[in-house]
């Protein structure tokens, strides 16, 4: 089977031999007109589409599955990092280079503060702070007394729901690493390239916590002869990352790739947090697009069938979510030993040994790995032949016909007499002004097309995004609003850690809740709403594509008849109903891109002012109560109900965020994206329509005048045109034969 690269490749050499006929054809006056120039701008744009394709596939998985063992056997080298840190929200992303090269990019000093302001938020104390105004990590005095106040706090504020909590985390990390990154980063977005032998010490900051914080992308250039150079593998972050917002930022990757691996530890099985995931990508609406790798161990099973059995345990269980699930088994390290045999350690080659002789599981593995690759490879092949290299194939042979036209049409000027040339070119202008004003008429009711379509999806999108009591913000809402908080838990941190710290504590779990439900519930929504929306915008296009199919049939039609009264044959490869180009090329054309759905929670500092305040107003009160001998039922009455006035106002203020951010996005989905989409397709069809028209709206008045005039060297000039329309028919039939090939 051709692999797509190849056919790729071949397509843009007749995109190349094609636009070299527009420079001999300048040399002939009155031949190169303003359809030469459509011609040759379709010819760039067809090359630039190629060039710029890029099939993306994202490595996923729980932490400690083994992706970045993955990945690093699919380039057949250990270039990634393994066990990575879990902090960072990093995608790390591989293509085949020249040379081995690492180029990060870290974020810009605007950006590291923002996000420690956003940690700090209801830090239980802020005494530390001597300057006033927004924090700034550059400031020496700030990063000391910043630490000492970290260090400060007590171990229960420091977990959160079992795990280390991720504001302390982040601050820590951001602390810890300052002196080793910040000759790195400026006001502005910069990046460090790692080329040759300087290419390992990326994996410094991939694999520590301290400065891959600062970092907002990796990407990694590497050698290879088992990936293509249109391939970009990308080890995302682990799925099940403390992080929900690392979830979200996976998400918006998903959204751009072709095919999602899915990695599976053979040691633990499938695992909550994967099937967390997996129900998440199903809501997304990509859940067709996954293949499964069970990467085993060899020390970890005795047999073939006691790994078989937790194969078929683990095909039950996904099953359930993604039917007649596609899985693999295989040892990501066992193959990624073998692929560098020669430059392992002296422990690691003893250990590839001993798996080499376990013959049942190694056969297993080799056979499985086999299988993979075959599909990997056709399922790639199998994804872009017909939506891409189909269309360009058609759109090219378009131009190659139309260019032969004209040139066969030039030959037989030459040969006509003027009485003759004057009638020809009657008719030929007649027909041209008919092509005009039909060309001109598509424009003006496709545009009113596009404006309805636009109006229709105006209320479907408001009514998706909804209002307090309905809609994905009404869902939202009602979470917020629901969410319990056990008040009683809490006594003994009163006790033990004070008011202040124990409301740090409730905020960070509220906090945590909430963007997990974010990430989990309402983000996968609003992805597979935008996708069921470009669905439903290219379905609406191709609909209204009918009727201009059949105008500009019937006006081919009776060009052709002219032509044959002339004795002239028709052009052959103008007559087709190209399909439009699939929604994700046009958005990469006119450079769109869903709004990430990541809602950015800015809560006020008021909350906790307002909170200690009304503890002040419950100590009065209590003070009273005992002066007048009241009894007073809980002596911490007083803090108890000035927390449940805190986590109010922390609800108030997220739902007013909230609001903001759903009115803010929904805008901006609907103006800078669907609007936008629809404008982009309404031109795509326009400029396929087009190409049909191109060879047909010609005026040969300037040619004519030219042989007239007798300013045209007829023999000289013939002897060209005979060779163009040679080579123009050997790039018209190479056009053919590869489609020929594309459709067996």
């Amino acid at each position: 089977m051709e692999t797509y690269t190849e056919l790729k490749n071949e397509l843009l050499q007749l995109g190349q031999r094609l636009s070299a006929l527009f420079t001999k054809i300048r040399s002939i006056p009155g031949l190169h007109d303003h359809a030469f120039e459509g011609w040759e701008k379709n010819c760039q744009r067809i090359r630039d589409h190629l060039s710029e394709e890029t099939l993306r596939v994202a490595v996923v998985g729980a932490i400690k599955s083994g992706k970045s063992t993955f990945a690093n056997s699919l380039f057949k080298g250990d270039h990634l990092k393994r066990g990575a840190g879990v902090v960072t929200s990093i995608v790390t992303k591989i293509r085949k280079g020249d040379a081995l090269s690492a180029n990060l990019c870290f974020k810009s000093w605007d950006e590291v503060n923002a996000d420690m302001e956003q940690a700090l938020v209801l830090f239980p104390s802020l005494d530390w702070r001597e300057e006033e105004g927004r924090f700034d990590i550059r400031r020496d005095a700030e990063r000391v007394a910043l630490q000492q106040a970290l260090d400060a706090l007590g171990s229960d504020l420091l977990i959160t729901n079992d795990t280390r909590n991720l504001n302390s985390v982040l601050l820590s990390s951001y602390l810890k690493g300052y002196d080793r990154v910040r000759e790195m980063l400026s006001s502005e977005t910069m990046s460090c390239q790692y080329d040759g032998d300087a290419f390992p010490k990326h994996r410094d900051f991939a694999g520590d916590d301290a400065l891959a914080v600062y970092l907002r992308d990796i990407r990694l250039d590497i050698p290879s002869e088992s990936i293509g150079s249109d391939i970009e593998i990308a080890d995302c972050q682990g799925s099940d990352s403390p992080n929900p917002l690392h979830l979200a930022m996976i998400q918006d990757y998903l959204l751009s790739t072709h095919l999602i691996i899915y990695v599976i530890s053979g040691r633990t099985g499938l695992r909550q947090a994967d099937i967390r995931f997996l129900s998440v990508i199903r809501k997304m609406g990509i859940i067709g697009n996954i293949l499964f790798v069970v990467n085993f161990d060899f020390n970890e099973h005795e047999s073939t069938d006691d790994l078989t059995a937790l194969v078929e345990k683990i095909r039950a269980e996904i099953s359930l979510i993604k039917p007649e699930p596609r899985i693999y088994t295989l040892s990501a390290l066992f193959n990624l030993f073998r692929s560098q045999k020669e430059h392992l350690s002296r422990k690691d080659a003893l250990r590839l040994g001993q798996w080499e002789a376990e013959h049942a599981l190694s056969s297993l593995s080799d056979k499985e790995t086999d299988r993979f690759q075959s599909y990997f490879r056709q399922k790639l092949a199998e994804e872009r032949y017909s939506l891409l290299l189909k269309n360009h194939l058609e759109r090219l042979g378009v131009i190659a016909s139309g260019m032969g036209h004209r040139i066969r049409l030039h030959t037989d000027m030459l040969t006509r007499d003027d009485s003759e040339t004057s009638e020809f070119i009657n008719k030929i202008k007649y027909n041209q002004d008919k092509v005009n004003q039909i060309s001109a008429m598509i424009k003006n009711t496709l545009d009113g097309v596009v404006r309805r379509m636009q109006q229709s999806l105006r209320g479907e999108i408001d009514s998706f995004f909804g209002s307090r009591t309905d809609g994905i913000l009404g869902d939202t809402i009602s979470f917020i609003r629901n969410y319990n908080v056990p008040y009683h838990a809490y006594e003994e941190n009163l006790n033990t850690s004070g008011f202040a710290n124990t409301l740090y504590l409730v905020f960070q779990e509220f906090r945590q809740a909430t963007d997990t439900f974010m990430a989990e519930t309402i983000n996968p929504e609003i992805i597979r709403f935008a996708r069921d929306t470009e669905g439903k915008l290219r379905e609406r296009i191709g609909t209204a594509k009918g009727p201009y199919d059949v105008m500009i049939s019937d006006a081919l039609a009776e060009y052709d008849k002219v032509m044959e009264t002339f004795g002239i044959s028709p052009p052959e490869g103008m007559h087709y109903h190209a399909e439009l180009p699939d929604v994700e090329q046009v958005k990469r054309s006119a450079g769109l891109t869903l709004p990430p759905a990541v809602a950015s929670m800015h809560y006020s500092t008021q909350i906790k002012t307002e909170a200690v305040m009304r503890l002040g107003f419950y100590r009065v009160t209590r003070m009273f109560r005992r002066l007048f001998s009241k009894p007073v039922e809980n002596d911490k009455e007083g803090e108890v109900l000035a927390l449940r006035n805190g986590v109010a106002r922390m609800k108030r203020e997220t739902e007013k965020s909230l609001i903001f951010h759903f009115k803010d996005y929904r805008e901006n989905i609907k103006f800078q994206y669907v609007f936008k989409l629809a404008d982009a397709l309404g031109e795509a069809l326009y400029e396929i329509l087009l190409d049909q028209f191109q060879g047909y709206a010609t005026d040969l008045s300037q040619m004519a005048k030219q042989i007239g005039e007798k300013r045209t060297d007829t023999r000289e000039t013939s002897e060209i045109l005979s060779e163009l329309a040679a080579v123009s028919s050997e790039i018209s039939e190479g056009i053919r034969a590869l489609g020929v090939r594309l459709d067996s």
